[in-house]
């Protein structure tokens, strides 16, 4: 991950993925050269083919660097009309880099 590309996300809304298929949504607060993050204000968002995605409170976070897939920021405007409860996904697979 290019550390560098992290910083003008910093104090932004943020989405990570990790490789084993867990969908983070937070602050970006800061990170280091190793990539890892630590975020603020977090919720894991847990999705099922079976029922309304789960958001479930984490608050202040840190991720190693390794074992994140994607780092992405957030459109608030776009967040606020996003209706959760009507979704139905199916949870996202592990991934590994090799």
């Amino acid at each position: 991950m290019a550390t560098a590309a992290l910083s003008a996300y910093v104090e932004q809304s943020v989405l990570l993925l990790t490789q084993d298929g867990r969908v983070i949504v937070g602050i970006l607060q800061g990170f280091d050269t190793a990539g890892s993050v630590i975020l603020s204000a977090c919720v894991e968002r847990i999705f099922s083919a079976e029922a309304p995605v789960e958001e479930v409170p984490l608050g202040l976070y840190i991720l190693r660097g390794d074992a994140i897939t994607l780092v992405g920021r957030l459109d608030a405007e776009l967040e606020k009309t996003q209706d959760l409860q009507s979704l139905r996904i199916d949870p996202i697979p592990h991934v590994r880099h090799t």
